[in-house]
């Protein structure tokens, strides 16, 4: 939840307490330096992301470390809370969602950056699981995505349309019409519109949901990419929410694009076939990123006249120390068995431990059709509860236990045996994790 102005200037007052440990360099990091960009770009040389008010909680940990004194921790806080990161908007009328987006685009323009902002609100939202929501139908959908596009108005913004749109379609929820009667079909109409309202304005770049290298194969996201409108979009993103590396990252969005240029190819012998093209999972081996390559060369050798053209973007808000492979669960002192650890794995995307920051975000990046680093997910909030009872926790409590940990069945369906505790509810403030992030972010903070 976003806080008022007033609350600005106390997380000034904050912010100045420890201005000996965090320098004014270090304050304005949203400056991106240049980079070479393709014709068209909206994400161009000199971009200045904008600097969100923080989450409600960030002051008052820093506040708390501060009266600990703790000043490297608190200087770390602050140095997170004052990177260029993402608005979320994820609910209301389009008359709300309109008023708060014009708010955020008014302070961006005071500090004279482009806001990165997240439209949430897509119908059966998360297949119903820990973000829940969203609008109740196509028409809901339309009138609120309407109020988010007024609310930019000519103004420059990037759009991170509906995370986890595209990767989790209707139908890949596994849940009964009854109770879940959201469609493929309607998913794929209110992105078009979505994406159609939105690049209304130039000024406006909105990217599409494209899951990250460890999930879809690229295959079947270019399909879906296509289905959803990439082609009218300035492209998509990659990583939200989660933590895989850079170097994958970049290989599976590139890979996506030469497939897409490949598919919309009529002299391409992929053209209309987007299960032609090759992926992280073959002839590469997904595990072993030293395969890679051979997609890589496989794309090399089958381009023909295609041109990649769709660009893309990457969240890098948590992946500095990459993904969490739990494989110290299964050692001493946890002792946890393959069953355990093969859930802990496959929940991974849940407030893992051992996570830290990764690049700051800029659109100098190196890569032709990487438009830029962003921190989309902002870090410190909540991935939800995380617990088994949510399905992506698992353990066995006869094996490592603590003093104080719950002993009842009912109360270790609700508890998270990786942090010690029941996590916060998603969007909430956990300063556990983001004192762990910003104390292990790669590049350091320090």
């Amino acid at each position: 939840m976003r806080t008022n102005f007033s609350s600005r200037l106390r997380w000034a007052s904050s912010v100045a307490a420890i201005a000996a440990a965090v320098t004014a360099a270090s304050m304005l990091s949203a400056v991106s330096a240049s980079a070479s960009t393709t014709a068209g770009r909206s994400i161009g040389p000199g971009t200045r992301f904008f600097v969100p008010l923080p989450p409600n909680g960030a002051p008052q940990q820093v506040a708390a470390l501060l009266k600990a004194h703790d000043l490297k921790d608190a200087a770390l806080i602050t140095k997170m809370e004052t990177t260029p990161s993402s608005v979320w908007f994820t609910s209301g009328t389009p008359a709300q969602v309109k008023q708060k987006v014009q708010l955020t685009m008014a302070e961006a323009a005071v500090e004279r950056a482009v806001p990165v902002l997240v439209a949430y609100d897509i119908p059966g939202r998360d297949c119903a699981q820990f973000s829940a929501g969203g609008a109740l139908n196509l028409a809901d959908y339309e009138a609120w995505i309407s109020g988010f596009a007024s609310g930019i108005g000519n103004r420059k913004a990037v759009v991170i349309l509906e995370p986890d749109a595209l990767g989790l379609l209707p139908s890949n929820c596994g849940l009964p019409a009854s109770t879940f009667p959201f469609t493929d079909a309607d998913r794929l109409a209110e992105l078009q519109y979505a994406v159609n309202a939105l690049e209304a304005d130039p000024g406006t770049s909105v990217y599409l949901d494209a899951t990250h290298s460890g999930w879809l194969a690229v295959p079947d996201i270019a399909k879906r990419l296509l289905a959803a409108g990439v082609q009218q979009a300035q492209g998509f993103f990659l990583n939200v929410s989660n933590y895989q590396q850079d170097p994958n990252l970049t290989d599976y969005g590139t890979w996506i694009s030469d497939c897409i240029a490949m598919v919309t190819n009529p002299s391409n012998f992929a053209y209309g076939h987007p299960e032609f093209c090759a992926s992280q999972y073959f002839p590469a081996t997904a595990s072993d990123f030293s395969t890679w390559g051979l997609t890589t060369q496989w794309y090399a050798d089958n381009m023909g006249s295609s041109v990649a053209t769709t660009h893309f973007v990457i969240d890098t808000s948590r992946n500095g120390d990459g993904p969490n492979n739990m494989s110290a669960y299964a050692a001493a002192p946890y002792n946890q068995p393959a069953s355990v650890i093969g859930t802990l794995v496959s929940g991974s995307w849940c407030n893992p431990p051992a996570s830290g920051l990764g690049l700051r975000p800029t659109a100098n990046t190196g890569v032709p059709l990487l438009d830029a680093y962003l921190w989309v997910k902002t870090p410190g909030e909540s991935d939800g509860q995380c617990d088994a009872a949510g399905g992506v926790r698992a353990w066995d409590y006869t094996a490592y236990t603590q003093p104080g940990w719950p002993t009842d069945a009912a109360s270790q369906a609700q508890f998270d045996p990786l942090w010690g505790i029941v996590d916060p509810i998603a969007g909430a403030w956990f300063p556990q994790e983001a004192l762990q992030l910003a104390q292990d972010a790669n590049p350091s903070l320090g």
